[in-house]
């Protein structure tokens, strides 16, 4: 082997190793898993009939057969009583006001309410105000908040000409989620919330094997688009996971007379 030669294959090692080092994305081979439907893998069709099928046939839901909710929703507060809630606290009777109108206000500082049922996945329709007299700001005003399986907060809050923190804003999956949009009516009339809500799994030794996830569409408005629950939704401090099973729909009291209303609440188990 001649010196020359030596010399380029040296130069040419020092090349490529400097090369290596400057640019590793170029070298880089990415794993992504390719989606296959088993399906339909092997020999494609060539009559229509071969890709029709007649079961399972879904149930038939009228979708206003229930006092105006769909047939198969569970109403669980059409103005008339608080029979399907209990305070959260010591599961006592609701001393919520009750209003001639159908619709329910916090009763400052009694404390929560929550559903005597507990549910998992769920489609949930809501609506809710704050009071047309504004009184203070920010995380005072009308503030109220919708607990999935009681540890899962929507906030509820008049955000109309009144800013906060963004993640704790009106339709905020609270300390989590920035709503990806500002929806809300004017002060003092009605909101509507429709979630679409499916519980965490846990494994056997308590471990979270599977994430939360809540859509939620605000007065027609898609504000948040299944986004992931890390945890709880604390006030202060990181997510947390207890592992659960079904839990109640609760509904807070901030405790600062916010007098948040609310009617007109159905749920569908999914």
């Amino acid at each position: 082997m001649n010196r020359y030669y030596l010399f380029s294959v040296i130069l040419l090692i020092i090349g490529c190793k400097q090369e290596s080092q400057d640019t590793p994305m170029l070298h880089e081979e990415t794993a992504e898993e390719v989606i296959v439907y088993k399906e339909y893998v092997g020999e494609e069709p060539t009559e229509p009939e071969q890709t029709e099928f007649y079961e399972p046939v879904p149930p038939i839901v009228n979708p206003t057969g229930n006092k105006g909710a769909p047939s198969d929703a569970i109403i669980l507060f059409d103005g008339s009583d608080f029979e399907k809630w209990e305070m959260a606290n010591d599961s006592s009777a609701v001393v919520w006001h009750l209003n001639d109108d159908g619709s329910m206000t916090v009763k400052d500082s009694t404390g929560n309410i929550q559903t005597k049922k507990k549910f998992g996945d769920v489609q949930l329709h809501i609506e809710w105000r704050s009071p047309e007299e504004v009184q203070r700001d920010g995380q005072n005003r009308a503030n109220s908040g919708i607990f999935l399986s009681g540890l899962y907060e929507v906030q509820v809050l008049d955000n109309n000409d009144n800013d906060t923190y963004v993640n704790g804003q009106v339709a905020s999956i609270y300390k989590q989620h920035v709503p990806l949009a500002k929806a809300s009516v004017p002060t003092g009339e009605w909101n509507t919330y429709d979630i679409i809500y499916h519980a965490p799994e846990f494994n056997s030794e308590g471990g979270k094997i599977k994430s939360g996830t809540i859509t939620l569409i605000h007065n027609g408005v898609l504000v948040q688009d299944h986004v992931e629950l890390k945890g709880t939704t604390p006030y202060i401090g990181w997510p947390k996971n207890p592992p659960h099973g079904k839990g109640s729909l609760m509904l807070q009291d901030h405790s600062d007379n916010s007098r948040v209303g609310f009617r007109n609440i159905w749920i569908r188990e999914l």
